[in-house]
């Protein structure tokens, strides 16, 4: 556990700001993925942007894989400004609103030009909900679609039964449920030593993640089915971006669009070159067959009912905007 004082100089080292360019201000960004995913290289492309484009004004230290801070304690720090701002992965404040769940509803939108439209979709209620709380969303960027990793070829639902499954967010928990499989809540670090000591039989997760944790020493089977495209956001404390001048908080802003197109491409790129690594190492990928397909949409349709129902009239409304996006392509 860190000690108050170590926090007490987080705080006073990322609140430094000086004015007339005599010092930098240093912001603190936590986030749980490592140096090598996509994610956290577009973020630290991120800092260095806005770096450059403020000539060293504002200085954002990335501190990568929980180093500084554990993932369920991101968001609770950047919005008591222990750390200026911080990347989570969305779906896992489900526990806060079923909004947050919308980008892991199966079948809802299962590219990455649906996934686009429904982040538009669903952008402004989350910024909303971030500023109740006093924070700002920056950019999103999702992972590849999700799959299911198994070490058998899956089939048909039946074969859920009874099978321990790693769920990163309480909407995959559902899912998993509803074609009878036991979740198991487990961290992206923490896979391998949960298939090792036999915690976990199976997985729903994208290719990105599978490559990274070298999938194919314990799963043989990867059923691209498509499922959804959750996402990851970029947040800041509010306070912490009303104190920059007018000049730096549009040159964060601008290096936040770019960052939110780069990530999207490199999720692109980063499907493509994870699928092909999985292949390599014998990892047999496939779609799934009529009867599989069938099986899953019937879970996906019951969980997409139940989310309606819980999330209410904000729910229909972000449901009707993404729709009228898509309508008007």
């Amino acid at each position: 556990m860190r000690t108050m004082h170590s926090l007490a100089w987080l705080v006073a080292l990322g609140s430094l700001s000086v004015t007339g360019g005599a010092m930098a201000a240093q912001w603190n960004l936590a986030t749980p993925y490592g140096d090598a995913s996509f994610h956290t290289q577009n973020t630290q492309q991120f800092a260095e942007d806005i770096a450059q484009a403020t000539d060293g004004d504002l200085i954002i230290n990335v501190h990568s894989g929980g180093s500084l801070i554990a993932h369920d304690q991101i968001k609770p720090s950047v919005r008591r400004g222990t750390v200026q701002a911080g990347e989570i992965f969305l779906s896992s404040l489900s526990n806060e609103s079923p909004i947050y769940e919308v980008d892991t509803l199966p079948g809802l939108a299962s590219s990455y030009e649906d996934a686009y439209d429904l982040w538009q979709a669903s952008k402004p209620i989350i910024t909303q909900m971030f500023a109740k709380e006093g924070l700002m969303p920056l950019y999103a960027v999702p992972w590849p679609a999700q799959g299911i990793y198994t070490d058998f070829k899956l089939t048909d639902a039946s074969q859920f039964k009874g099978l321990r499954v790693r769920a990163p967010n309480i909407n995959t928990q559902r899912f998993i449920e509803n074609l009878g499989g036991l979740p198991t809540e487990t961290e992206e670090a923490d896979i391998p030593t949960a298939f090792s000591t036999g915690r976990v039989d199976a997985m729903i997760t994208s290719v990105s993640t599978g490559e990274a944790m070298a999938a194919w020493d314990y799963v043989s089977n990867y059923t691209d089915a498509q499922l959804w495209l959750p996402k990851n956001i970029v947040f800041v404390n509010k306070r912490a971006f009303d104190r920059l001048d007018d000049e730096t908080q549009q040159a964060v802003l601008e290096a936040a669009k770019k960052a939110e197109r780069r990530g999207w491409q490199a999720s692109r790129e980063d499907s493509a070159a994870s699928a092909k690594a999985l292949k390599e190492h014998g990892i047999e990928i496939s779609k799934p067959n009529e009867q599989l397909a069938a099986d899953l949409q019937a879970a996906g349709k019951s969980l997409f009912a139940n989310w309606q129902e819980r999330a209410g009239e904000r729910a229909q409304k972000l449901i009707e905007r993404y729709r009228e996006r898509q309508a008007a392509e």
